[in-house]
Protein backbone atom coordinates (compact mmCIF):
# COMPACT_ATOMS: atom_id res chain seq x y z
CA UNK A 1 0.00 0.00 0.00
CA UNK A 2 1.49 3.64 -1.17
CA UNK A 3 1.15 6.44 0.87
CA UNK A 4 1.28 10.01 -1.45
CA UNK A 5 4.11 11.03 -2.64
CA UNK A 6 3.50 14.76 -0.93
CA UNK A 7 1.92 16.51 1.65
CA UNK A 8 -1.61 17.25 1.49
CA UNK A 9 -0.63 20.76 2.58
CA UNK A 10 1.35 21.11 -0.58
CA UNK A 11 -1.65 19.83 -2.68
CA UNK A 12 -4.15 22.35 -0.78
CA UNK A 13 -1.56 24.96 -1.96
CA UNK A 14 -1.46 24.25 -5.36
CA UNK A 15 -5.58 24.35 -5.86
CA UNK A 16 -8.77 21.94 -5.25
CA UNK A 17 -8.68 18.58 -3.78
CA UNK A 18 -11.74 16.29 -3.75
CA UNK A 19 -12.91 14.94 -0.32
CA UNK A 20 -15.41 11.97 0.04
CA UNK A 21 -18.80 12.14 0.91
CA UNK A 22 -20.72 9.95 3.81
CA UNK A 23 -19.46 6.81 4.85
CA UNK A 24 -22.39 6.09 6.83
CA UNK A 25 -24.75 6.30 3.76
CA UNK A 26 -23.10 4.17 1.60
CA UNK A 27 -22.71 1.43 3.51
CA UNK A 28 -26.61 1.83 3.91
CA UNK A 29 -26.34 1.13 0.36
CA UNK A 30 -24.47 -1.22 0.71
CA UNK A 31 -26.76 -3.36 2.62
CA UNK A 32 -25.23 -2.65 6.25
CA UNK A 33 -27.16 -2.63 9.54
CA UNK A 34 -26.00 0.90 11.33
CA UNK A 35 -28.70 0.84 14.36
CA UNK A 36 -26.99 0.86 17.66
CA UNK A 37 -24.94 3.21 19.32
CA UNK A 38 -21.56 2.47 17.62
CA UNK A 39 -22.64 3.30 14.06
CA UNK A 40 -20.69 2.86 11.15
CA UNK A 41 -18.25 2.01 13.92
CA UNK A 42 -19.29 -1.18 14.65
CA UNK A 43 -18.25 -2.63 11.49
CA UNK A 44 -14.69 -2.13 12.25
CA UNK A 45 -15.13 -5.37 14.24
CA UNK A 46 -18.23 -6.88 12.51
CA UNK A 47 -17.82 -6.42 8.59
CA UNK A 48 -14.69 -4.49 7.81
CA UNK A 49 -14.39 -5.47 4.52
CA UNK A 50 -17.91 -3.14 4.07
CA UNK A 51 -15.86 -0.45 5.04
CA UNK A 52 -12.83 -0.38 2.75
CA UNK A 53 -15.79 -1.13 -0.25
CA UNK A 54 -17.02 1.97 0.72
CA UNK A 55 -13.89 4.14 0.73
CA UNK A 56 -13.10 2.34 -2.63
CA UNK A 57 -16.42 3.37 -4.02
CA UNK A 58 -15.44 6.85 -2.94
CA UNK A 59 -11.96 6.67 -4.79
CA UNK A 60 -13.62 5.57 -7.95
CA UNK A 61 -16.00 8.56 -7.88
CA UNK A 62 -13.10 10.76 -7.75
CA UNK A 63 -12.40 11.54 -3.98
CA UNK A 64 -8.80 12.04 -3.24
CA UNK A 65 -9.03 12.50 0.75
CA UNK A 66 -10.70 9.01 2.28
CA UNK A 67 -11.56 10.23 5.81
CA UNK A 68 -11.95 7.18 7.93
CA UNK A 69 -14.80 5.28 10.03
CA UNK A 70 -13.37 6.20 13.31
CA UNK A 71 -15.97 9.23 13.87
CA UNK A 72 -18.01 7.38 16.57
CA UNK A 73 -14.96 5.07 17.52
CA UNK A 74 -13.87 5.99 20.61
CA UNK A 75 -12.43 3.82 24.04
CA UNK A 76 -15.70 4.99 25.70
CA UNK A 77 -18.01 3.86 23.56
CA UNK A 78 -16.39 0.22 22.93
CA UNK A 79 -16.22 0.01 26.40
CA UNK A 80 -20.01 0.40 26.97
CA UNK A 81 -20.73 -2.26 24.18
CA UNK A 82 -18.01 -4.67 26.06
CA UNK A 83 -15.20 -3.86 24.05
CA UNK A 84 -11.94 -3.98 26.28
CA UNK A 85 -9.03 -1.16 25.18
CA UNK A 86 -6.78 -3.17 23.66
CA UNK A 87 -9.27 -4.07 21.27
CA UNK A 88 -10.53 -1.00 20.86
CA UNK A 89 -7.07 0.45 20.03
CA UNK A 90 -6.71 -2.52 17.29
CA UNK A 91 -9.99 -0.94 15.64
CA UNK A 92 -8.79 2.45 15.91
CA UNK A 93 -6.18 1.59 14.03
CA UNK A 94 -7.60 -0.71 11.36
CA UNK A 95 -9.73 2.16 10.90
CA UNK A 96 -6.69 3.77 9.19
CA UNK A 97 -5.74 0.76 7.66
CA UNK A 98 -9.15 0.16 5.53
CA UNK A 99 -8.95 3.35 4.25
CA UNK A 100 -5.13 2.52 3.31
CA UNK A 101 -5.75 0.00 1.40
CA UNK A 102 -8.88 1.13 -0.19
CA UNK A 103 -6.16 3.83 -2.01
CA UNK A 104 -4.60 0.46 -2.49
CA UNK A 105 -0.91 1.60 -5.09
CA UNK A 106 -2.62 5.55 -5.72
CA UNK A 107 -0.29 7.84 -4.38
CA UNK A 108 -2.57 10.89 -4.98
CA UNK A 109 -4.94 9.25 -2.27
CA UNK A 110 -4.81 10.53 1.58
CA UNK A 111 -6.19 9.28 4.28
CA UNK A 112 -7.67 11.77 7.12
CA UNK A 113 -8.08 9.81 10.18
CA UNK A 114 -11.77 10.83 11.67
CA UNK A 115 -11.75 12.70 15.08
CA UNK A 116 -15.49 13.17 15.76
CA UNK A 117 -16.69 15.13 18.46
CA UNK A 118 -17.54 14.14 22.14
CA UNK A 119 -21.16 14.34 21.31
CA UNK A 120 -20.91 11.45 19.00
CA UNK A 121 -20.19 8.88 21.28
CA UNK A 122 -23.44 10.42 23.29
CA UNK A 123 -25.22 9.08 20.47
CA UNK A 124 -27.94 11.84 21.18
CA UNK A 125 -27.15 14.14 18.57
CA UNK A 126 -25.03 15.99 21.07
CA UNK A 127 -22.08 17.22 18.23
CA UNK A 128 -25.20 19.58 17.17
CA UNK A 129 -25.67 21.33 20.48
CA UNK A 130 -22.38 21.51 22.28
CA UNK A 131 -21.95 22.95 25.44
CA UNK A 132 -21.63 19.40 26.74
CA UNK A 133 -20.77 20.62 30.32
CA UNK A 134 -17.31 19.56 30.51
CA UNK A 135 -14.41 22.31 30.66
CA UNK A 136 -11.54 21.92 28.09
CA UNK A 137 -9.39 20.05 30.46
CA UNK A 138 -12.17 17.43 30.52
CA UNK A 139 -12.60 17.16 26.70
CA UNK A 140 -8.68 16.99 26.35
CA UNK A 141 -8.41 13.87 28.73
CA UNK A 142 -11.36 12.62 26.91
CA UNK A 143 -9.94 12.72 23.40
CA UNK A 144 -6.39 12.34 23.91
CA UNK A 145 -6.30 8.66 24.00
CA UNK A 146 -7.86 7.99 20.54
CA UNK A 147 -6.15 10.78 18.93
CA UNK A 148 -2.80 9.03 20.25
CA UNK A 149 -3.49 5.61 18.66
CA UNK A 150 -4.94 7.54 15.43
CA UNK A 151 -1.77 9.11 14.86
CA UNK A 152 0.43 6.24 15.81
CA UNK A 153 -1.36 4.24 12.94
CA UNK A 154 -0.25 6.04 10.32
CA UNK A 155 -2.34 8.64 8.73
CA UNK A 156 -2.00 11.68 6.58
CA UNK A 157 -3.69 13.91 8.55
CA UNK A 158 -6.02 14.13 11.24
CA UNK A 159 -9.93 15.32 10.63
CA UNK A 160 -10.96 17.16 13.78
CA UNK A 161 -14.76 17.39 12.43
CA UNK A 162 -18.01 18.04 13.34
CA UNK A 163 -16.58 20.16 16.80
CA UNK A 164 -19.66 22.06 17.67
CA UNK A 165 -18.25 24.86 19.79
CA UNK A 166 -15.19 26.78 20.71
CA UNK A 167 -14.19 25.07 23.94
CA UNK A 168 -14.00 21.70 21.94
CA UNK A 169 -11.62 23.08 19.41
CA UNK A 170 -9.58 24.31 21.83
CA UNK A 171 -9.01 20.56 23.65
CA UNK A 172 -8.04 19.41 20.40
CA UNK A 173 -5.87 21.94 18.73
CA UNK A 174 -3.97 21.67 22.48
CA UNK A 175 -4.01 17.64 21.40
CA UNK A 176 -2.94 18.32 18.08
CA UNK A 177 0.27 20.36 18.61
CA UNK A 178 1.89 17.59 19.92
CA UNK A 179 1.61 14.79 17.52
CA UNK A 180 3.47 15.91 14.58
CA UNK A 181 0.59 14.91 12.44
CA UNK A 182 -1.08 18.21 10.30
CA UNK A 183 -5.00 18.62 10.89
CA UNK A 184 -8.13 20.73 9.92
CA UNK A 185 -10.43 21.58 12.18
CA UNK A 186 -14.21 21.72 10.48
CA UNK A 187 -16.80 22.75 12.42
CA UNK A 188 -20.80 21.79 12.57
CA UNK A 189 -22.50 25.36 12.02
CA UNK A 190 -26.26 26.79 11.60
CA UNK A 191 -26.36 29.95 10.19
CA UNK A 192 -23.51 32.31 11.01
CA UNK A 193 -22.34 30.58 14.09
CA UNK A 194 -21.25 27.55 15.85
CA UNK A 195 -24.00 25.47 16.96
CA UNK A 196 -23.60 26.36 20.53
CA UNK A 197 -23.97 29.69 18.86
CA UNK A 198 -20.32 31.56 18.61
CA UNK A 199 -19.47 33.78 16.26
CA UNK A 200 -17.85 32.05 13.43
CA UNK A 201 -14.83 34.48 13.28
CA UNK A 202 -14.31 33.63 16.71
CA UNK A 203 -14.59 30.22 16.00
CA UNK A 204 -11.80 29.89 13.46
CA UNK A 205 -9.44 32.43 14.72
CA UNK A 206 -8.86 29.60 17.30
CA UNK A 207 -6.75 27.98 15.19
CA UNK A 208 -4.49 30.50 13.83
CA UNK A 209 -1.72 29.95 16.04
CA UNK A 210 -1.26 25.91 15.65
CA UNK A 211 1.01 24.93 13.20
CA UNK A 212 -0.45 21.81 12.85
CA UNK A 213 -3.66 23.19 11.18
CA UNK A 214 -3.50 22.89 7.47
CA UNK A 215 -6.99 24.09 6.81
CA UNK A 216 -10.43 25.45 8.84
CA UNK A 217 -13.75 25.39 7.97
CA UNK A 218 -17.18 23.39 8.36
CA UNK A 219 -18.85 20.08 7.86
CA UNK A 220 -21.99 18.21 8.25
CA UNK A 221 -23.91 21.97 7.91
CA UNK A 222 -27.00 22.45 5.94
CA UNK A 223 -25.28 23.40 2.48
CA UNK A 224 -26.99 27.12 2.36
CA UNK A 225 -24.98 28.09 5.12
CA UNK A 226 -21.86 26.88 3.30
CA UNK A 227 -20.58 29.80 1.50
CA UNK A 228 -20.93 32.20 3.79
CA UNK A 229 -19.27 30.09 6.57
CA UNK A 230 -16.25 29.46 3.66
CA UNK A 231 -15.78 33.21 2.79
CA UNK A 232 -15.81 34.08 6.49
CA UNK A 233 -12.72 30.98 7.25
CA UNK A 234 -10.85 32.75 4.18
CA UNK A 235 -11.20 36.17 5.72
CA UNK A 236 -10.24 35.73 9.46
CA UNK A 237 -7.37 32.88 8.91
CA UNK A 238 -4.72 32.79 6.79
CA UNK A 239 -5.69 28.31 5.84
CA UNK A 240 -7.09 26.32 3.08
CA UNK A 241 -10.58 26.29 4.15
CA UNK A 242 -12.30 22.94 3.88
CA UNK A 243 -15.87 22.66 3.49
CA UNK A 244 -17.77 19.33 3.51
CA UNK A 245 -21.56 20.03 3.78
CA UNK A 246 -24.09 17.12 4.46
CA UNK A 247 -27.19 16.80 2.24
CA UNK A 248 -29.02 19.64 3.40
CA UNK A 249 -31.42 17.26 5.98
CA UNK A 250 -31.79 17.44 9.47
CA UNK A 251 -30.61 14.67 12.04
CA UNK A 252 -32.82 13.56 14.79
CA UNK A 253 -30.75 12.20 17.24
CA UNK A 254 -33.39 10.78 19.35
CA UNK A 255 -35.50 9.37 16.47
CA UNK A 256 -32.00 8.30 15.00
CA UNK A 257 -33.64 9.15 11.18
CA UNK A 258 -33.30 11.98 8.56
CA UNK A 259 -36.01 14.30 7.94
CA UNK A 260 -36.04 17.30 5.14
CA UNK A 261 -35.85 18.24 1.96
CA UNK A 262 -32.27 17.21 0.13
CA UNK A 263 -30.48 20.61 -0.92
CA UNK A 264 -26.80 19.29 -1.71
CA UNK A 265 -25.65 20.77 -5.43
CA UNK A 266 -22.25 19.67 -6.52
CA UNK A 267 -22.02 22.65 -8.68
CA UNK A 268 -21.61 24.58 -5.43
CA UNK A 269 -18.50 23.61 -5.30
CA UNK A 270 -17.17 25.56 -8.06
CA UNK A 271 -18.82 28.54 -5.97
CA UNK A 272 -16.86 27.81 -2.61
CA UNK A 273 -13.35 27.18 -4.12
CA UNK A 274 -14.01 30.60 -5.73
CA UNK A 275 -14.64 31.89 -1.96
CA UNK A 276 -11.99 30.38 -1.02
CA UNK A 277 -12.36 26.85 -0.45
CA UNK A 278 -9.40 23.81 -1.02
CA UNK A 279 -10.73 20.60 0.65
CA UNK A 280 -14.35 20.24 -0.82
CA UNK A 281 -16.37 17.16 -0.67
CA UNK A 282 -19.64 16.34 1.37
CA UNK A 283 -20.59 14.95 4.57
CA UNK A 284 -23.95 12.78 5.74
CA UNK A 285 -26.41 11.93 2.84
CA UNK A 286 -23.96 12.84 0.13
CA UNK A 287 -23.02 9.76 -2.23
CA UNK A 288 -20.16 8.54 -4.24
CA UNK A 289 -22.65 10.16 -7.77
CA UNK A 290 -22.36 13.32 -5.88
CA UNK A 291 -18.99 13.22 -5.05
CA UNK A 292 -18.25 12.06 -9.00
CA UNK A 293 -20.36 15.48 -10.33
CA UNK A 294 -18.72 17.55 -7.41
CA UNK A 295 -15.49 16.67 -8.56
CA UNK A 296 -16.30 17.61 -12.87
CA UNK A 297 -17.75 20.74 -11.46
CA UNK A 298 -14.13 21.53 -9.97
CA UNK A 299 -12.79 20.55 -13.14
CA UNK A 300 -10.47 17.55 -11.23
CA UNK A 301 -10.10 14.48 -12.94
CA UNK A 302 -12.44 11.67 -11.50
CA UNK A 303 -11.57 8.87 -13.16
CA UNK A 304 -14.15 6.34 -12.96
CA UNK A 305 -17.32 7.28 -11.91
CA UNK A 306 -20.01 5.97 -9.52
CA UNK A 307 -22.47 5.32 -12.34
CA UNK A 308 -20.12 3.75 -14.74
CA UNK A 309 -18.63 1.17 -12.63
CA UNK A 310 -21.72 0.73 -9.74
CA UNK A 311 -19.54 3.07 -7.25
CA UNK A 312 -17.93 0.17 -5.95
CA UNK A 313 -20.87 -2.60 -5.82
CA UNK A 314 -19.35 -5.04 -8.12
CA UNK A 315 -16.51 -5.66 -5.48
CA UNK A 316 -18.09 -6.53 -2.46
CA UNK A 317 -20.54 -9.08 -1.20
CA UNK A 318 -24.01 -7.24 0.65
CA UNK A 319 -24.22 -6.96 4.25
CA UNK A 320 -26.56 -9.57 5.71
Amino acid sequence: MSAPTRPLAQALAEGAVVLDGGLSNQLADQGCDLDGALWSARLLADAPEQIEAAHTAYVRAGARVLITSGYQATYEGFAARGIGREEAGALLRRSVALARAAARDRDDVWVAASVGPYGAMLADGGEYRGRYGLSVAELERFHRPRMETLAEAGPDVLALETVPDTDEAEALLRIAEGLGLPVWLSYTVAGGATRAGQPLEEAFRIAADTDAVIAVGVNCCDPADATRAVETAAATVDRPVVVYPNSGETWDGRARDWSGARAFDPALAAVWQRAGARLIGGCCRVGPAQISALARALAVQPGKTAVEDGGGQAILRRCS
